[in-house]
């Protein structure tokens, strides 16, 4: 293929996601990327919301793909600015809990993520807005958002810093109120959180919304009701085995949009990041609305050896970024 037909990307790489190091990144881009098909072009992100800002520059210049390298907040900033344009998105995981990359069935191995972007395979996938700002794979108010804002804070990253957060919160949290406003519908719950997906999982293969697709124009919703502790073992068999939707103290919901009203503005997440928001919350689906380089075969099942694997490779870059090799 002729130099002048090579479709041009640009790859944004988050220096500081997840656990391990980047500086490895750019050699095995350039050792794996499909020559023949693209020039890549390697930019590293230097505060927040410079991921975004590269974007939107190689959006203007007409780039053919984007690839988020990082985790799902890298991701959620590369795509907010990407929704609706011609760019299309493309993801190497490189995250705490990678849950976009996850439920399109991405792997976290770096040279097999490449090989996907090579395939040059582009569908069109819905996207999600929470009072106008994107999300791609969860947002939610309630628990999770509180746990969020702590491992936020936290020095340490990764899904065991997680775990600790949570079970250190989970007995100080208080359940709280909230109005739901569906199509024809509105319902006052009592809950421990509210999650709604995009995507089916938070990450690490926790599916919080284990039926969501990219593909319906539809959010999958999760409310968690007020649970014992003896609850507690068999909620997080279910939510690990894709069944939390048959737990007794969960209620499901599908629908192209709904209001969230609380008490007062306060956090929420918003694809893992906790974010101030407003007291009432608008979430719509955008059907179809942003490009991704995806596998040929999008199946989100995974087996458990697949999500053993994932976390081989994990383990194998984390050590490889810290002896850069």
């Amino acid at each position: 293929m002729p130099k002048s037909e090579k479709k041009s990307l640009r790859a944004v790489i988050n220096p500081i996601s997840g656990t391990t190091k980047k500086e490895y990144v750019p050699e095995v881009l350039d050792k794996f990327i499909d020559k023949d098909k693209f020039d890549i072009q390697i930019r590293f992100t230097q505060h927040q919301g410079h991921a975004t800002t590269l974007t939107k520059e190689a959006i203007k210049n007409n780039f053919y793909g984007v690839i988020a390298i990082g985790g799902d907040g890298t991701i959620n900033e590369v795509a907010s600015a990407l929704c609706g344009s011609n760019t299309a998105l493309g993801i190497i995981p490189c995250g705490s809990g990678n849950g976009l990359a996850r439920h399109l069935g991405i792997p976290v191995n770096l040279e097999k993520a490449i090989q996907i972007l090579n395939v040059d395979n582009v569908e069109c996938l819905d996207y999600c807005t929470v009072n106008d700002h994107p999300f791609f794979c969860t947002c939610g108010v309630g628990f999770d958002a509180h746990v969020s804002e702590k491992f936020a804070q936290s020095h340490k990253r990764g899904p065991l810093t997680y775990i600790q957060n949570a079970l250190a919160e989970y007995l100080k949290y208080r359940p709280q109120k909230y109005v739901l406003e569906m199509k024809d519908e509105v319902l006052t719950e009592e809950a421990f959180l509210i999650a709604c997906g995009n995507a089916s999982q938070y990450g690490n293969n926790a599916f919080i919304t284990p039926r969501a697709s990219m593909h319906d124009g539809l959010i999958d919703v999760t409310v968690i009701h007020p649970f014992t502790p003896l609850d507690t073992a068999l909620m997080s068999v279910l939510l690990f085995t894709r069944h939390l939707d048959q737990d007794m103290n969960i209620n499901t919901y599908r629908t192209p949009e709904l209001t969230i009203k609380r008490d007062k503005p306060g956090v929420m997440h918003i694809d893992g990041d906790p974010v101030m928001m407003e007291a009432n919350l608008h979430i719509k689906c955008h059907k179809g609305g942003i490009k991704m380089l995806l596998p040929v075969t999008d199946n989100v099942d995974k087996s458990f050896f697949s999500s053993l694997e994932d976390y081989f490779w994990e383990f194998i870059n984390t050590v490889r970024g810290e002896l850069k090799i």
